[in-house]
C-alpha cells in the first residue's frame, strides 16, 4: 500500500494555467498539468494506492467552489481520492463552512500562508485552528525563505495552544528551511510530509530528518504536480531505513492518523 499524502488537484478548464502558476511561484519546473487524470495515471504507473488531494483558496470567495470540486472528485473517484478542505482566515462563515465540509465527508483542512497571506501563527489563524481542533488534522504549507508568513518556529505556539490539533507540517517542516526546520520542530507533537524536499537533499540529509521528526510521525507525498510520483518513490527507497519505518511512511503513519483501518 502506498498513499501519497500531499496532492494538488484542479478542474480541467484551469488546471494547466493553476500548475503553472505554482510553478511560478517556486521557480520550479512543473511536472504535470495539475488533473486528476494525469495525477491518477501518474499514480498508477508509480504504484500509488490512494491520494491526499487538496487545493487552495487564496480568498475566501473561493472556497466554496473549491471544496465542491474537492468533494465531486471523491465522489467520482471514492476508491482513489481522499479530500482535504481549504479554508481561510478572512472567510465570514467559518461555522458554517465547517460544518459544511464535516457533513461532506472530507477528513482534514490544508491551509498555505504564503498563498493566503497569513501568519501561521496569528490571532486570526488561530480561529480556524480552535473550530477544527479535534474535528480536521491540519495540513499546513511550512517554510519559505522568502516570507515570513510560513516560518517553522511561528508553529510552535500553534502546537502549544491547541494540543488536540492534529498538524501535519508540509515539507520537512519547513520549504527551503530544512535546518530551521529541524531546530524549532524536531520533537514536537506534530507529522511532516516529504513532499518537494528530496530534489534539494541527500539520502543521508533526509534520513537525518527522518531520525530527528521520527519515523512514525514522516508521511510520503509527492506535492503532485510538482514531481513525478515514481522518481519520488525511488529517492525516498534510496534513504537508509528499515522496512518497517518504510512501511510506516508509505502509509501506515496517514492510515493511523484518518483512522482508518489498516
Amino acid at each position: 500500500m502506498i498513499i501519497d499524502s500531499h496532492a494538488h488537484i484542479f478542474p480541467d478548464k484551469i488546471a494547466l494555467k493553476a500548475a503553472k502558476g505554482i510553478g511560478e511561484f517556486y521557480g520550479l519546473e512543473m511536472r504535470y498539468d495539475g488533473s486528476i487524470k494525469s495525477l491518477l495515471e501518474s499514480g498508477e504507473k508509480a504504484g500509488i494506492d490512494k491520494f491526499i488531494v487538496h487545493s487552495v483558496a487564496t480568498v475566501p470567495e473561493q472556497i466554496r467552489n473549491i471544496n465542491n470540486f474537492l468533494a465531486s472528485a471523491v465522489e467520482q473517484y471514492p476508491e482513489k481520492l481522499i479530500a482535504f478542505a481549504t479554508l481561510h482566515p478572512d472567510m465570514k462563515d467559518m461555522p458554517g463552512e465547517i460544518n459544511r465540509i464535516r457533513d461532506m465527508g472530507f477528513n482534514g483542512v490544508k491551509l498555505h500562508p504564503d498563498f493566503q497571506k497569513f501568519n501561521i501563527d496569528s490571532r486570526k489563524a488561530m480561529k480556524i485552528y480552535e473550530r477544527i481542533e479535534g474535528q480536521f488534522p491540519l495540513l499546513v504549507h511550512t517554510g519559505d525563505y522568502r516570507y515570513e508568513y510560513s516560518k517553522p518556529s511561528r508553529l510552535v505556539s500553534v502546537l502549544e495552544n491547541f494540543p488536540n490539533l492534529d498538524v501535519i507540517a508540509a515539507h520537512f517542516g519547513g520549504w527551503s528551511q530544512w535546518n530551521e526546520a529541524e531546530k524549532a520542530l524536531a520533537g514536537k507533537r506534530l507529522f511532516v510530509d516529504t513532499s518537494s524536499s528530496f530534489y534539494s537533499m541527500t539520502p543521508d540529509k533526509a534520513k537525518q530528518l527522518i531520525d530527528a521528526f521520527g519515523a512514525d510521525r514522516c508521511l510520503f507525498g509527492t506535492d503532485y504536480p510538482m514531481w513525478d510520483a515514481a522518481q519520488e518513490l525511488e529517492m525516498l527507497k534510496k534513504i537508509p531505513i528499515s522496512d518497517g519505518q518504510m512501511e510506516k511512511i508509505l502509509h501506515g503513519n496517514i492510515e493511523k492518523l484518518l483512522g482508518f483501518d489498516t
